[in-house]
């Protein structure tokens, strides 16, 4: 199911609030679609696809990973709100916060460092419990200005 809305609010003008929310299948491949859903979502709304997109791509990846839970899908939403860009990922692992493991703590491993790319190209992230047994990871893109004004031209 794909929620997508744009709307201009009366109350405050030149202010844009678009939002975009899919359920994905928590595999590799559900979290290689949420990144190319997200650059697509973006691109149509003329906005940066960077850094959002490696941002969605390490949280999906978080998602189908640590968060997955057999036959429950993980949620992505991207929500607009005047010159930020919140993107959230909830998955059926409440039981199993995120942990942003220090650098260097895992060796040599290839893997445990998504979190470290987030908090490196997020301006803001973090996570909420939901109702059971979800979570939410967050992360929030403050965008430049030229890309605000790009947008409400538009």
């Amino acid at each position: 199911m794909i929620q997508n809305s744009v709307s201009s609010g009366t109350r405050l003008p030149g202010r844009h609030f678009r939002n975009f929310s899919v359920r994905l299948s928590p595999t590799p491949r559900g979290a290689r679609l949420a990144r190319l859903l997200t650059v697509e979502q973006l691109r149509s709304w003329g906005m940066p696809m960077d850094p959002a997109g490696q941002i969605v791509a390490e949280l999906a990846a978080n998602a189908v990973t640590h968060g997955r839970v057999p036959g429950r899908d993980f949620r992505l939403t991207l929500y607009v709100i005047a010159n930020t860009l919140r993107i959230e990922v909830t998955d059926t692992a409440g039981d199993r916060p995120p942990r942003l493991r220090p650098a260097g703590s895992e060796g040599d491993s290839e893997s445990g460092r998504g979190l470290l790319l987030v908090e490196a190209l997020a301006d803001r992230w973090g996570w909420a419990p939901e109702l059971h047994p979800r979570k939410t990871v967050w992360a929030e893109v403050v965008l430049p200005p030229e890309d605000v004004r790009s947008r409400h031209d538009s």
